[in-house]
């Protein structure tokens, strides 16, 4: 029941990101064109294309930004026991496994398909946790490849993008052009400052649905909820004690917990759902409460 009720949730999200960009699509179209699902169409094409060199090519670029290490079974043959248990666990092909030299205890996952799954730790990550915590982690992960949440957010980004690139296009093609378009230029000023920001609400609540949803589907690939509960109590503390100093913060939803400093921002922009909502969601779970 809990898997069902994120899945809607990420839906409606969804739904409602796209009702966004179509509105605001229609309102540029008819101030600029007259023909508001042609450059409805326009945006989306552009952004997408964007997206999808982030797709195809984003996880090598990921792994590079991070100077993650491919490391062989025979390099770490613990890491791959993990890794290959929770693979088959999940009933998917084993991922690649790599290594992050960092202190920062955390993990990601990577891949737009379990064909073309990557998991990578850091070895702080490694040093903090116990046999059963890593598991949770890895589970974690590996739901992340299983439920293809690299093309769920590409796709979210997608819209958020285009929702960004259209107003910023119609700010400054109303600088240069007269007459009734300046007219308008309050309203835009309007849209290109709250419509990316209502687009990067909606695409983070995504993001939080999806955590919520590889923690439940690692508790049942592991039977071990509590496990990961404690994983990510210390991967907070952790954090907070050794924040990740290399890296953009935009690549923060990649990983189990946020790894950088926090900061002003409200709950509605965070990535990630509070550590205690998480834990406290486990604990549901394990003592099978809203199952």
């Amino acid at each position: 029941m809990v898997g069902i009720a994120n899945t809607a949730k990420t839906g409606g999200l969804f739904a409602v990101m796209i009702a966004l960009f179509a509105v605001i699509g229609f309102l540029i179209g008819s101030i600029f064109t007259g023909d508001p699902l042609s450059s409805m169409l326009l945006f989306l094409l552009f952004a997408a294309g964007l997206n999808l060199v982030s797709l195809f090519w984003g996880d090598k670029m990921i792994l590079k930004a991070y100077r993650a290490k491919e490391v062989s079974e025979s390099e770490n043959p613990g890491l791959h026991r993990i890794v290959g248990r929770v693979a088959a666990q999940a009933g998917q092909p084993k991922p690649t496994v790599y290594v992050i030299d960092n202190p920062t205890p955390n993990a990601f996952a990577t891949g737009r398909n379990p064909e073309q799954g990557k998991v990578a730790f850091t070895t702080g990550i490694m040093r903090m946790l116990n046999e059963d915590e890593l598991e949770g982690v890895a589970a974690h992960e590996m739901a992340h490849i299983q439920n293809r949440d690299m093309l769920i957010m590409t796709v979210a980004a997608t819209i958020a993008a285009a929702i960004g690139f259209a107003v910023r296009m119609a700010m400054w093609g109303s600088l240069f052009r007269g007459g009734d378009i300046r007219t308008k230029l309050p309203l835009l000023i309007l849209l290109a400052i709250t419509a990316p920001l209502a687009a990067l609400v909606v695409k983070s609540a995504i993001s939080r649905q999806r955590e919520f949803k590889a923690d439940a589907g690692a508790a049942r690939m592991t039977g071990k909820p509590m496990a990961l509960a404690s994983a990510l109590q210390k991967l907070e503390k952790g954090i907070q004690a050794q924040p990740m100093e290399s890296g953009n913060p935009a690549h923060a939803s990649l990983f189990i917990a946020n790894p950088f400093k926090k900061s002003g921002l409200t709950k509605l922009f965070s990535t990630h759902p509070p550590m205690d909502e998480r834990v406290a969601a486990l604990e549901n779970i394990a003592y099978g409460v809203g199952t």
